[in-house]
């Protein structure tokens, strides 16, 4: 979430990679917001109040553009046509999907598997697809079905030609990286338009670049769950050219003595019970940095700090093992980041 830089908290600021531009002289921080996908998204820029109008139909029509190709709510969309294809049959993927893809696929390598872009039948099985919410968790027999049709390795995806087919019938879901990539998204479109200092917000994932007029980075505070108490400080982040997304357990349902969350694990087909609570990702990419956040909740919290440090990711996770309190690690890469 956006706040100000306070002594009760921990800073983190990125190395520049290059200084920021200037700030127009006449710029002043405007606010545009909206709905789309069932969510919000917010977005401040440095510029003049004539200009909002039209940067309003901008990212209205960019992130269009995203739904038109990723939405699996969607019926003609690409990725649900993609999903109704026979087996082994090429579809052309549009530019944007298929650099999803590219780096959906990479990450899931890189996981092994704790992140997998295929596993859109098990989130509709387990309620949190497009045929709406159950309160009970599906039969196992159900899961061992939907799941022998998962996996990303059935996959083929030809960069070059930008083709995909699919060997199985595992039906993709992006919701775990396409967030993130309506944020750089917006963020590149508004950036051709001429708008170099922003902070764009789409369903809790952010990137920031460039300043505000006074120079100021955009500060933003690592997401903490409501009860999630630790003994440190709430972290709070400048983003220099920088994004952050942090994926919970904040969807989900109870049944019986267990709460089952939304975030599954594709390497068994259930919802994951491993004690974390969130895993946030700094990253230059909110496309990256979504994936790798959904990749660290499955993996679990040894696992998961494993990954990070071994990928030189700016990680912090928290985490309850056997009933503790709330315990939060980082990596070496934000602890870098910390003044």
């Amino acid at each position: 979430m956006p706040a100000t830089a306070s002594a009760a908290r921990r800073v983190a600021i990125p190395n520049l990679l290059a200084m920021p531009r200037a700030v127009p002289a006449d710029g002043t921080v405007q606010a545009l917001a909206g709905t789309t996908m069932g969510t919000t998204w917010s977005v401040k820029f440095v510029g003049s109040a004539t200009s909002r109008q039209t940067l309003q139909r901008v990212i209205s029509l960019t992130l269009d553009r995203v739904i038109a190709q990723m939405s699996p709510w969607e019926y003609d969309s690409d990725i649900s046509r993609f999903n109704r294809l026979p087996r082994n049959e090429w579809q052309t993927l549009p530019p944007e999907l298929d650099r999803v893809m590219d780096n959906a696929i990479r990450i899931a390598r890189e996981s092994g598997g704790a992140y997998d872009p295929t596993v859109g039948a098990l989130i509709d099985l387990w309620g949190f697809g497009p045929s709406g919410p159950r309160h009970t968790p599906p039969a196992a027999d159900d899961i061992a079905v939907r799941h022998g049709a998962c996996g990303w390795r059935q996959l083929d995806h030809d960069s070059n030609t930008r083709r995909m087919r699919r060997h199985n019938t595992g039906i993709v879901d992006l919701c775990g990286i396409a967030k993130g990539f309506a944020v750089d998204l917006v963020a590149d479109t508004l950036r051709e338009h001429g708008i170099h200092h922003t902070l764009v917000e789409f369903g809790g994932e952010l990137r920031g670049n460039g300043v505000k007029p006074d120079g100021s980075p955009w500060w933003v505070e690592v997401d903490r769950p409501a009860g999630a108490d630790t003994e440190t400080e709430p972290m709070l982040v400048a983003l220099h050219d920088l994004a952050v997304a942090t994926s919970g357990c904040e969807r989900s349902f109870v049944s019986g003595a267990r709460q089952f969350s939304h975030t599954l694990d594709p390497r068994t087909g259930w919802s994951i019970a491993n004690g974390m609570i969130t895993a946030t990702v700094l990253h230059r990419s909110c496309m990256e940095a979504d994936a790798y956040a959904t990749a660290l909740m499955v993996l679990g919290p040894d696992a998961a700090i494993d990954f990070a440090v071994a990928h030189d990711l700016a990680a912090l996770i928290l985490f309850r093992q056997d009933g503790d309190d709330t315990t939060e690690r980082t990596t070496p890469a934000l602890d870098a980041m910390l003044a």
